[in-house]
Formats: C-alpha cells, sequence, structure tokens
C-alpha cells in the first residue's frame, strides 16, 4: 500500500481543524482564557485594605469642619461630596476619615461589616518616623478615651453612614475642638 502526502494531509487536515474547534467551543463555554479573566476581575466589588503607610499627617489631607479626609482609591470627590451634603449619603470605598491623629476609620467593601457599616475602625501610634497601627477592627477597637469605637459611630444617623458630628446623633466627646485642634496641629509625621 503506497501513502502519499497528498492522503496524509487529506485526512489530517480535517481531523486536526476539528479538535481546534472542539477545544475553542470548550473555552467559550467554560468561561475559560484570558479576557474572561480580565472581565472577571473588574467586576469584582473594589476594597481598600489599609496598610501603616497610607495614615499620613492629617495635613496631607482634605479638612472638613472639624475632621480630615481622604480616598486612597481616588474617590476624594466623592467623598467630600458625602461628608458636605446635608442629607448624607454613603462614603465610597477607599475613604480615610480621622479627627485626631491616632485614630481613624476606613471604608471598606460593601458587606465586609454590615453592622459598622462597612467600616474598618484604627487605633494609631504616630511618630515622626510614620505610623504604626495599633489595632485594627470593627467591633473591638478602643479610642484613646475608654470607649468603643464601634458603638459610637452606630449612634450616628444612617443617612451619615456612621460618621459622628455634633448633630450627627452620637454622644458628644469628652473635650472640645479647641483640645481636638490642639491635638490635630500637634502630629509629629512628616508633610509629605
Amino acid at each position: 500500500m503506497r501513502i502519499t502526502i497528498r492522503r496524509v494531509l487529506a485526512t489530517w487536515i480535517p481531523a486536526a481543524a476539528m479538535a481546534v474547534a472542539v477545544v475553542l467551543a470548550l473555552g467559550a463555554c467554560s468561561g475559560g482564557g484570558e479576557g474572561a479573566h480580565r472581565a472577571a476581575k473588574r467586576a469584582s466589588p473594589e476594597d481598600f485594605v489599609a496598610q501603616a503607610g497610607d495614615f499620613r499627617n492629617l495635613h496631607t489631607m482634605t479638612k472638613v469642619r472639624d475632621f480630615y479626609i481622604d480616598n486612597r482609591l481616588g474617590h476624594l470627590d466623592q467623598a467630600l461630596a458625602v461628608a458636605n451634603s446635608p442629607s448624607g449619603g454613603v462614603y465610597p470605598v477607599g475613604t480615610i476619615i480621622q479627627l485626631v491623629p491616632q485614630e481613624a476609620m476606613v471604608k471598606r467593601e460593601k458587606g465586609f461589616s454590615p453592622t459598622t457599616r462597612d467600616w474598618e475602625f484604627f487605633f494609631l501610634s504616630v511618630s515622626p518616623d510614620g505610623t504604626v497601627i495599633d489595632k485594627r477592627g470593627t467591633s473591638d477597637v478602643v479610642n484613646r478615651f475608654g470607649g468603643n469605637c464601634a458603638s459610637c459611630h452606630q449612634a450616628a444617623a444612617p443617612r451619615f453612614d456612621g460618621v459622628c458630628e455634633q448633630d450627627h446623633g452620637c454622644a458628644p466627646l469628652p473635650i472640645g475642638p479647641d483640645v481636638f485642634h490642639a491635638i490635630q496641629e500637634s502630629d509629629p509625621r512628616p508633610i509629605s
């Protein structure tokens, strides 16, 4: 029996084409491939897990009334719109709010902590060398006055997304604005 190249190719090409078609069809059905992975990654929720270096001198942030605000994910304009709205709103993920250098609250992804409206609370040590996170969490962080951060902020009217101010429903703080201002001005971290 004599086999020619033409005969081999006539048999092999249709079989190879069929195999390629099956592989492509299976890949499309399974949602696999680089493009599908990228699309799934884009569709995943946005989150911000703060690190010590994300907490900088208060004067590098934007002051709103008596507190400072920033957003490490580029949503500062949206965060400021909520902060300045008399009707309140929900802060965007990545928002950092600080009244004093040693305490912070950070907005996390939706569903992170429904009991704290998705805020994570921080107790910080600050020095000219930067920031150290001493404690972080949702319902177990206690501030320098011995108060539980979450329980205080839960008293804020829902429309203010857990942010306390004088008229938001939270208990008054044990010190006045002049003391807070002095603490803010004494932030030892470098301004960079």
